[in-house]
């Protein structure tokens, strides 16, 4: 069977990268190098061409492609079709930007399923949604919000954006603030991918501030405990500021509203475990849960 090494070349094909692929795929650069020279070798053809870090698709490995998306697509609705056959049973698989709102829909979903195996997958927007297309999760919820017509997407909650600070910082005495009061202080930054990160971006072109170097922190929870050590400070969605004696919120002036989107694809909205996760969603949405 080729499907470890026909994985690593489609991974490494899509991303131009071992080390990303390795990444995505859970294995060691080493892994997948040998897999794909294996595949090239058994077959006496070249997948890439190699200049440097980055690799090329080559002319046979470009007509390869879609035959190895199509064929993984088929794998991933055989395993699907699997999964969500029979009784109401089997696993289902969620990514998430946060756990916020998702929890509180596990556990729903759990109090009337008892019996499914529930994982949630936590990442940035990118990443979750990047999962959902990629069939390695079953539903994604993302503050990202996507005009898809692959996709069913239900409307879970929204929360402004506000900062956090340390109870001892300069501004914590304020309760409102302007985005340019932030220009001098040590600004925490979600990484690339994120939609704070951007709609912080965003809020900082448009008041054409240029605050500095940034210190890039790649989790909520990692930018939290900063900010509670007082490292900087942080714009955040209002649910995600825990309760802590030592962190302040301050609402920010004209700062927008974050929402979250439960995504499901829409040829999977029917199959069991998918259709029983929205209708829950759906309840929980009406009900103002």
């Amino acid at each position: 069977m080729l499907s470890a090494e026909l994985k690593a070349f489609y991974m490494v094909a899509r991303l131009g990268s071992i080390t990303q692929a390795a990444k995505k795929l859970g294995l060691s650069q080493p892994t997948v190098t040998t897999q794909i020279r294996n595949l090239e070798a058994q077959y006496s053809v070249e997948l890439f061409h190699r200049g440097g870090r980055r690799l090329t698709v080559s002319e046979e490995g470009a007509r390869l492609l879609p035959m190895v998306k199509a064929l993984l697509q088929q794998e991933a609705d055989i395993e699907f079709f699997l999964r969500n056959s029979g009784q109401m049973q089997g696993s289902l698989r969620i990514g998430a930007t946060s756990p916020y709102y998702i929890l509180a829909l596990v556990r729903d979903f759990r109090e009337r399923y008892p019996q499914i195996d529930v994982s949630v997958e936590i990442g940035n927007s990118q990443q979750v949604l990047e999962a959902l297309e990629e069939y390695r999760v079953d539903l994604a919820a993302s503050s990202q919000k996507l005009d898809d017509q692959r996709l069913v997407r239900l409307v879970l909650g929204s929360d402004p954006l506000v900062l956090a600070v340390h109870r001892s910082h300069p501004l914590a005495g304020r309760r409102a603030v302007a985005i340019a009061a932030l220009k001098g202080h040590n600004l925490l930054m979600r990484e690339r991918g994120s939609i704070t990160r951007q709609l912080t971006e965003a809020l900082l072109d448009k008041a054409g501030l240029d605050i500095g170097p940034l210190l890039e922190i790649g989790s909520r929870e990692a930018i939290r405990e900063a900010v509670i050590r007082n490292i900087g400070i942080s714009i955040i969605a209002r649910h995600e500021v825990p309760d802590n004696p030592e962190l302040c919120v301050i609402e920010l002036e004209q700062a927008p509203q974050i929402d979250e989107y439960l995504y499901c694809l829409k040829d999977r909205r029917q199959a069991r475990l998918p259709a029983a996760f929205m209708a829950v969603a759906r309840e929980a949405c009406e009900e103002g849960r």
